[in-house]
């Protein structure tokens, strides 16, 4: 005799759905009441919360027309691509051109000439008051004060001047940090001078580890970090392995990652290194493998891996081209707890039709089973 799943009890049912992927969550929860009771409520989603590994989201601009702009998601877990709704909305569009579009850390940001928010999932977006430096092209992080994941800020570093559909490239612009629960915004002291020359996120990656904002010149190899409680950047240092062309800095769960592509007299690779973030000294943890890395390109042009990106959180770091060409290709190092042993695997390609697109804009963030569901947040924060 069966037991129908209707009869079990609501313990059995809810252990049975803290097995289930994500994506697999959202259509159970819209089964009944019951169901979605239990997958929307607190103690389901922590444990759900937990277990999650960081998803990566790639959004693609077209400078022509807003109608071919698409978002799209990749759940590790599932191994599954899933086209988001389309950005930006009718607002965002009276306020920006595509390059001052950005996100990061569960949220998409338009920074000039207006600077508004939404998280990635709700795309009901807020204007805050005007930057004291309204800027295109920033590093922007999303950190919390304290130990509770309720109250985060917005960090907004560098970028390029603008004021009147003009840009100023030369002039290093205060690190500005936003409150939503005041609604204010913070002055703090600009990037160091040795980033003068290259000030944007085109020249530049950051990751956010132990309270610190770091920043990291792409090809200049350039490091500092903002203090997020002193509020004041430590001491500029070089972070350049032999033969490194360009790389990225990347916060990982229990360590600052640097990722990036060498040239050596053997051939080029894809190398992994763990850093220091106290001394800004790095050892090899991994080389991805010849094959996957020659799958994301085509011919053998001396710049192709120019195209080449690298995000990352948690225990994963994605790689991909934003060449259109391959159809924005993409591949995923996981890093296997305190062994540090790491795996690599190719991602499945992007759900078809993919538009061609002027400007791609990549990152990872994990996702909570409230914010999916729509369940309502601090009112700060919807």
């Amino acid at each position: 005799m069966t037991t129908e799943i209707t009869h079990l009890s609501s313990d059995l049912i809810e252990l049975i759905l803290s097995l289930l992927p994500i994506p697999t969550l959202i259509r159970a929860s819209t089964v009944c009441k019951l169901w979605q009771s239990i997958i929307s409520s607190s103690p389901f989603s922590d444990h759900n919360n937990n277990k999650n590994q960081p998803w990566f989201f790639l959004h693609g601009l077209h400078n022509i027309s807003s109608k071919n702009n698409q978002s799209f998601a990749f759940d590790p877990i599932s191994n599954s691509w899933f086209l988001l709704p389309t950005f930006p909305t009718t607002t965002t569009r009276q306020h920006q051109p595509n390059t001052s579009f950005i996100g990061t850390n569960g949220f998409f940001f338009i920074t000039a000439p207006a600077f508004c928010y939404t998280r990635i999932l709700h795309p009901l977006w807020h204007a805050t008051p005007p930057l004291h430096f309204p800027r295109i092209n920033p590093l922007l992080g999303v950190f919390n004060d304290g130990c509770l994941n309720i109250h985060p800020k917005f960090i907004v570093v560098g970028g390029v001047k603008f004021i009147g559909n003009l840009v100023d490239i030369e002039d290093r612009l205060d690190v500005e940090i936003f409150d939503p629960l005041l609604g204010t915004w913070e002055l703090g002291t600009p990037l160091p001078a040795d980033f003068r020359s290259g000030n944007s996120s085109s020249s530049l990656s950051s990751a956010l580890f132990k309270g610190r904002f770091f920043v990291f010149g792409i090809y200049s190899c350039f490091v500092s970090s903002f203090d997020l409680n002193q509020r004041v950047w430590s001491e500029v240092q070089t972070l350049r392995p032999s033969g490194v062309v360009f790389s990225f800095l990347i916060a990982c769960r229990e360590q600052l990652v640097l990722a990036g592509i060498c040239n050596l007299p053997h051939g080029s690779s894809f190398n992994l290194w763990k850093v220091d973030e106290k001394t800004m000294e790095f050892n090899e943890i991994a080389v991805m493998p010849h094959d996957l890395l020659y799958s994301l390109f085509d011919g053998d042009e001396d710049d192709k891996f120019a195209s080449l990106k690298c995000v990352g959180l948690g225990d994963l770091i994605y790689v991909f081209n934003e060449d259109y060409h391959r159809v924005y290709p993409a591949c995923v190092c996981e890093i296997h707890g305190e062994s540090g042993k790491c795996s690599w695997r190719r991602v499945p390609q992007l759900p078809s039709p993919v538009n061609r697109f002027h400007k791609v804009i990549s990152f990872c963030s994990t996702l909570s089973l409230p914010s999916i569901l729509g369940e309502r947040e601090h009112p700060g924060l919807q």
